[in-house]
């Protein structure tokens, strides 16, 4: 029985990693034709659609959550009330996540996917800069450990890198975004409000659509959309460019959920791992649909990010052990120094400090778990 829990669980893993990866480059690609082949160069009104798809999706969710498929998929979700100063940071992060995705968005229209992946690649070491900055420390070997898969990526994706100065700036901001909200989201997920990833999401998602419709607004593009609408935009006549943004939407939806249930089920070495192969994959085929030429230096540089990559969590998964196994020393050293006190003294007070050994065993625990949390968001 043991067994068949254990292969149940290891083929939902598997599932929900592919699900995750192929959400993933779909989503981009999707966004991509949605302004390459259809010609719905709206990415501020591409990312409220998505925004909004988050929305009805969450909506869904919270009100099925009390069916039990619903349940044993993404287990228990805890709502949190928000009052007082936690609201503006809501607020604030609601900023930073829909500012990420809409200049993610912009930057597939000025730049191509592989120019968007060669900066893309910055982001581990943009987000190690800012941990530094926020007195986080970061190991001076996964720091090295990094250089290879940002150098890898780099020659990966060299095939195309016509770019404007304008698509520059917008794929830098959109990298600097990207990497910020990694940091900030970590701290609302692991930090004192603890937020379960739906619930947070659920909090996000309105707010975040209202912003990138504002920005749609502001920029023109809504009243574009309405002038296009009865020419080609309206799926009545040309049902094509709304199936491909609303699936857009939909694939950003179940991308966030997936994205939940891989750092769920599947431990951080694994997720590493899967987001290097599908950024490779990512380049591949559009270069194929793109007809993006592959040169022997792409070809290396594609085997030097998946060497990069184990490397990388080769160094992480080490120094997560490295750290467990010294909270477990500490716990047993405090242990043994209970011990021996009440082993000489032979009064009743054995359950009192058995007690106390608990509740440090606990608190170590917790900071741990609160370890592994922070490395699983940030992958």
């Amino acid at each position: 029985k043991q067994h068949n829990i254990i292969m149940g669980t290891s083929s939902n893993a598997t599932a929900w990693l592919l699900l995750w990866t192929a959400n993933n480059i779909g989503v981009t690609l999707l966004n991509k034709s949605a302004f390459a082949k259809v010609n719905f160069k709206y990415p501020y009104f591409l990312s409220f659609v998505h925004m909004l798809c988050n929305a009805i999706g969450c909506k869904i969710l919270f009100s099925c959550i009390q069916y039990g498929c619903v349940k044993n998929l993404l287990g228990t979700i805890t709502r949190k009330k928000i009052t007082g100063t936690d609201n503006i940071w809501i607020f604030l992060f609601s900023i930073i996540f829909s500012l990420n995705i809409a200049i993610g968005n912009a930057s597939l229209r000025y730049v191509s996917v592989n120019f968007n992946q060669v900066m893309r690649s910055l982001v581990p070491a943009v987000t190690i800069v800012m941990g530094i900055c926020l007195g986080k420390p970061v190991s001076r070997k996964r720091q090295i450990a990094v250089l290879p898969v940002v150098i890898g990526v780099a020659m990966a994706t060299f095939g195309d890198m016509s770019y404007t100065v304008f698509g520059l700036m917008i794929t830098i901001l959109c990298v600097l975004l990207a990497a910020l909200k990694v940091v900030a989201s970590g701290e609302l997920l692991t930090g004192d409000l603890k937020m379960h990833p739906v619930d947070l999401l659920s909090k996000m998602a309105p707010l975040a659509m209202v912003q990138c419709l504002i920005l749609s607004i502001i920029l023109g593009e809504f009243e574009e959309i309405q002038a296009r609408w009865n020419k080609d935009l309206d799926p009545r006549i040309n049902w094509y460019p709304m199936f491909v943004v609303v699936f857009s939407g939909v694939c950003a939806f179940s991308l966030n959920i997936s994205s939940l249930m891989a750092n769920k089920l599947t431990s951080p070495l694994t997720l590493c791992i899967a987001a290097n192969v599908k950024q490779v994959l990512m380049i591949v085929i559009s270069t194929i649909i793109f007809n993006t030429p592959i040169s022997l230096l792409n070809g290396f540089g594609i085997v030097v990010v998946l060497a990069g990559s184990a490397q990388y969590s080769f160094v992480s998964m080490a120094e997560k052990e490295g750290a467990s196994k010294k909270a477990d020393r500490f716990v047993k050293d405090d242990s043994d120094e209970e011990k021996g006190p009440l082993l000489s003294n032979g009064n009743g007070i054995s359950s009192s400090s058995s007690g106390n050994n608990m509740n440090n065993s606990g608190k170590k625990k917790s900071v741990l778990s609160s370890d592994d949390e922070v490395l699983e968001s940030s992958n």
